[in-house]
C-alpha cells in the first residue's frame, strides 16, 4: 500500500513556474514507476508525465514537452513536477500516481492515486 500526498499546486500567472511535490508513504516507494496526470473541469484525466523507478527513464504528454520536468528523489519517497512557461490551458488539479509496473500514459495502469493539487493559470 502506497498512499500519495501531492502538494505545491497554487495561482500563478501566464509564463511564471511552479514545482508540485508528492509525498509517498511507506519504505517501497523506489518499488514503483510514478506519473503525473491532471485533470480540467469537463474534461478527461490527461497523462502529463512519468518516470522509471531509478528515475532514468522519463516520458511526457505533448502537451507540456519542452516545459515540464519530472523528477524523483528515492531517499525522500517524493517525485517532483517542475512547470515552467505555464498556460492558461494548464489549469487542472494534477494527481500523481504510482505503478507496480511500467509506466504508461494510461490511468488504467496505475495502482495508487493521490488527492490532487490545484493548478491555476491566469492569463
Amino acid at each position: 500500500q502506497v498512499q500519495l500526498v501531492e502538494s505545491g499546486g497554487g495561482l500563478v500567472q501566464a509564463g511564471g513556474s511552479l514545482r508540485l511535490s508528492c509525498a509517498a508513504s511507506g519504505r517501497t516507494f523506489r518499488s514503483y514507476d510514478m506519473g503525473w496526470f491532471r485533470q480540467a473541469p469537463g474534461k478527461e484525466r490527461e497523462f502529463v508525465a512519468a518516470i522509471s523507478r531509478s528515475g532514468g527513464n522519463t516520458v511526457y504528454g505533448d502537451s507540456v514537452k519542452g516545459r515540464f520536468t519530472i523528477s524523483r528523489d528515492n531517499a525522500k519517497n517524493t517525485v517532483y513536477l517542475q512547470m515552467n512557461s505555464l498556460k492558461p490551458e494548464d489549469t487542472a488539479v494534477y494527481y500523481c500516481a504510482a505503478d507496480r509496473g511500467t509506466a504508461t500514459i494510461y490511468t488504467r495502469d496505475y495502482d495508487y492515486w493521490g488527492q490532487g493539487t490545484q493548478v491555476t493559470v491566469s492569463s
